[in-house]
């Protein structure tokens, strides 16, 4: 029952009626992994906005695999972009922690996300620019997502979106047949999102289009990331005196 072209024509006059209202003659400004999410957002702001108005920036955290995915979509798609590698910062935090304090996992995990967030706004700040965020409602449904790092951005083209939904704008856009099909991972781990989630995306999206998931061990690990994380989809909870 989707209709892509219908979707996609419809978000790039939504992105076009946002910067009327929200940043007339500014940039949008995004980080760009060389996956599929920042590929289709940034194909989208091109489409809406021009080429011209569209500035991508490449975040490696030292070395990155798969950077040539990255300088694939700005090439192709023609924008404006700047490589900012975030290791000095991202070592600075850490070699600064406070003695006697352990450093977790999960926050060597978020740390990279929430740097490149940081430099995000300061290129936008700079460059008179709207940050982009590029999560999708999937991700956003289970909060698959660092706070204040990849969740953040000031307009979101795709967060009400199922991943297979953004496939199929995907390929309507002209983009690299390898950076939409490209299997998604977080980048920051070493395994793919699917891993990281236990459960696939086609399962995932069938349960937030439909209520109906087949695999009853999929159904309870989606309804608990979904309750655990719903503070993530809500605006910062704030006292009311």
């Amino acid at each position: 029952m989707f209709d892509a072209l219908k979707t996609k024509n419809a978000c790039v006059q939504w992105i076009r009626d946002w910067f009327e209202k929200n940043g007339k003659g500014c940039h949008a400004v995004l980080g760009i992994s060389g996956g599929k999410d920042s590929s289709i957002a940034a194909a989208l702001c091109v489409e809406a906005l021009g080429k011209e108005r569209v500035i991508g920036v490449l975040m490696p955290n030292g070395e990155q695999s798969d950077i040539d995915c990255s300088y694939q979509l700005v090439n192709h798609l023609g924008i404006e972009h700047y490589v900012v590698n975030i290791k000095d910062a991202y070592d600075g935090v850490l070699k600064n922690f406070p003695e006697g304090l352990a450093v977790s996992e999960q926050t060597r995990i978020n740390l990279a996300p929430r740097i490149r967030m940081t430099t995000l706004y300061a290129i936008s700040q700079s460059r008179n620019g709207r940050v982009v965020n590029t999560c999708n409602g999937s991700e956003n449904y289970v909060g698959y997502s660092t706070r204040f790092g990849d969740d953040a951005g000031d307009f979101s083209p795709l967060g009400k979106l199922t991943v297979e939904e953004v496939l199929e704008i995907g390929f309507l856009l002209d983009l690299p047949e390898n950076l939409v099909k490209k299997v998604p991972s977080d980048g920051l781990c070493g395994k793919t999102d699917e891993d990281n989630l236990g459960f696939t995306y086609a399962a995932l999206d069938k349960y937030i289009r439909t209520g109906v998931c087949e695999n009853a061990a999929y159904k309870e690990r989606i309804d608990t990331l979904h309750k655990r994380n719903l503070f993530k989809l809500e605006t910062i909870a704030t006292f009311e005196p």
